[in-house]
């Protein structure tokens, strides 16, 4: 079995940005501005600083004031195979509250983070025959919202890691305060099968941020800060893509499936470094490589990348390893899980 990176060589990085409410669904009316029309302007300003990198695909949920449903919004995401789902609203409050936050699909036991999830979810009122839609999904009952969190755990340290370089950008290089990545029960995070984040930009009901983010200049700067998040989310893990599709397509068709060579009751795996740190083991630590583990022998932690019986996978893994710097890299047998010489099971 081919690690999950090769397989996905044949796509380009597509990223869906949702632009929040619209149409018949104004959003907040905070000091009387419009949400859905803020919104829609960062999104576009984002997709298109996007679009100057030719090895992303930049989809929209809607690019006009046009009403969508939120199933809807999730459906094209999940159409497209999209590597990335970004959700851009703006926020309110009944107090003079300020700050930028962005959130993950979980479910926070903070009334303020449930109060903003089902302003958001209660969109579904203004749909067609949402009852039958949703299937009984109430977004002021608790129940419901405990219901949408299992669908996302898969994706969700990829989905914190993107919410921060977000809110690191609009602390960092705007000076916006910083309300923090959170959890909320988002049914347009929900049902989406990748990576996902609900920004919410600011507050409309503040004075001083509602003109902000009314402003040409405010929406630039938050297209600018959320797009380079997204470039440097792409940028951490753009080993699993290729630059040029053209290529990879040709690559494929050239190329035969490698011989298979199984060892029974062994492991191959390949040693790329060995510390008396304990690292965790995330891609952004590797050099962006997965199927990472750790062990530790000898009072040292050894990280090891991939684990297969096949000694022409390992071999493959191996160089593909020192492609990416770890040039000392090695490969180590485990037979029965006890650590043996190679020369004695290639023998």
């Amino acid at each position: 079995m081919f690690p999950p990176k090769l397989l996905a060589q044949n796509k380009p990085f597509t990223v869906v940005l949702d632009a929040g409410h619209g149409g018949k669904d104004p959003g907040n009316r905070g000091n009387g501005y419009y949400e859905k029309e803020i919104a829609l302007n960062i999104v576009l300003k984002v997709g298109k600083e996007l679009e100057k990198n030719n090895n992303i695909k930049v989809i929209y949920t809607r690019k006009t004031d046009v009403f969508l449903e939120l199933h809807e919004r999730a459906a094209i995401a999940n159409k497209a195979d999209a590597d990335l789902f970004v959700s851009v609203h703006c926020n309110a409050h009944s107090s003079n509250a300020h700050g930028t936050e962005t959130f993950i699909l979980g479910l926070n036991k903070n009334a303020q983070n449930l109060e903003i999830a089902k302003k958001e979810n209660q969109v579904i009122y203004l749909e067609d025959n949402y009852e039958e839609t949703y299937g009984g999904f109430d977004p002021n009952a608790p129940e419901s919202l405990i219901g949408l969190i299992i669908m996302q755990e898969e994706y969700l340290e990829q989905s914190i890691a993107i919410a921060s370089l977000v809110q690191d950008n609009f602390t960092k290089q705007l000076k916006r305060n910083n309300r923090s990545v959170k959890q909320g029960p988002f049914w347009v995070l929900h049902n989406t099968y990748m990576p996902s984040v609900l920004i919410e930009t600011g507050f409309l009901t503040n004075k001083n941020e509602g003109a902000y983010l009314n402003s040409k200049k405010g929406q630039q700067e938050m297209a600018t800060a959320i797009s380079k998040a997204v470039l440097d989310y792409y940028n951490s893990i753009k080993y699993l893509y290729v630059v040029n599709e053209t290529e990879a397509a040709v690559d494929t068709k050239s190329e035969s499936p490698p011989e298979v060579d199984i060892y029974e009751d062994v492991l191959f795996k390949v040693q790329i470094a060995a510390s008396s740190k304990k690292i965790d083991i995330k891609p952004y630590n590797f050099k962006g490589l997965t199927m990472m583990s750790r062990e530790k022998e000898s009072g040292l932690f050894k990280y090891y990348y991939g684990s297969t019986s096949d000694y022409n996978l390992i071999k493959a893994l191996l160089k593909e390893a020192k492609q990416k710097g770890y040039e000392s890299a090695f490969i180590v047998a485990f037979k029965n899980g006890k650590k043996t010489k190679l020369s004695e099971i290639i023998n």
